[in-house]
C-alpha cells in the first residue's frame, strides 16, 4: 500500500502544509496510523481512506501551529477557517468570516477565494474581477491583515 499510495499522500500533505520536510513527516504519520488501526478499518478503498486521513492530520497540524502562534500565513489561516471540523470550530470560523467580510464589498470575497483557495495568480485574479493587479494586491493585503488580526484575537481568547 505504501509503494502505491505514498506519492498521492505526499502530494496532499505538501498541498496543505506548504513544506516538503513537514509533509514527508506527516505522510509517514498517515501510514503509521493506518497500520496501527488496520484491524478496525475497511481497506477496500485505500486511496479514499489515505486521502481523508492525510487531510485530517494536516489540518490538525495547521490548527495546532496556529494555536501555538507558530504560523502567520494568511492562506494557512484561511484554510484552517474553511476546514473547521467540529461545532466549536465551525462557530468560530463563521464568526471570523462574518467579521472579516462585514464591511467589505462582494468582490473582496471573490478575490480571496480566487487567490487563496483556487490558487490563481494576482494577474489571473485581477482579470477575473476586472481590477488592476495593484488594486487586487491592495485589497488582499488589507484582508490578510484583518485575518491575522482576527485570528490573533481568537487565539488570545483561547489562551486566557
Amino acid at each position: 500500500m505504501y509503494e502505491t499510495y505514498a506519492p498521492m499522500v505526499y502530494r496532499r500533505c505538501v498541498a496543505l502544509l506548504k513544506d516538503d520536510a513537514e509533509a514527508s513527516d506527516m505522510m509517514q504519520e498517515v501510514f503509521v496510523r493506518i497500520f496501527e488501526a488496520q484491524g478496525r478499518l475497511d481497506l477496500n478503498a485505500p486511496s479514499s481512506l489515505l486521502w481523508n486521513t492525510a487531510t485530517r492530520l494536516c489540518l490538525n497540524r495547521i490548527r495546532d501551529k496556529r494555536r501555538r502562534g507558530l504560523t502567520t500565513s494568511t492562506s494557512e489561516l484561511l484554510l484552517d477557517i474553511a476546514c473547521a471540523t467540529d461545532e466549536q470550530d465551525e462557530f468560530e470560523a463563521k464568526s471570523v468570516l462574518a467579521k472579516l467580510f462585514a464591511k467589505e464589498p462582494e468582490s473582496s470575497r471573490t478575490m480571496a477565494v480566487l487567490h487563496f483557495v483556487d490558487g490563481m495568480t494576482l494577474e489571473e485574479t485581477a482579470a477575473a474581477v476586472g481590477l488592476s493587479v495593484s488594486g487586487v494586491r491592495k485589497r488582499l493585503r488589507m484582508l490578510s491583515d484583518k485575518v491575522k488580526s482576527l485570528a490573533g484575537d481568537i487565539y488570545n481568547l483561547e489562551v486566557k
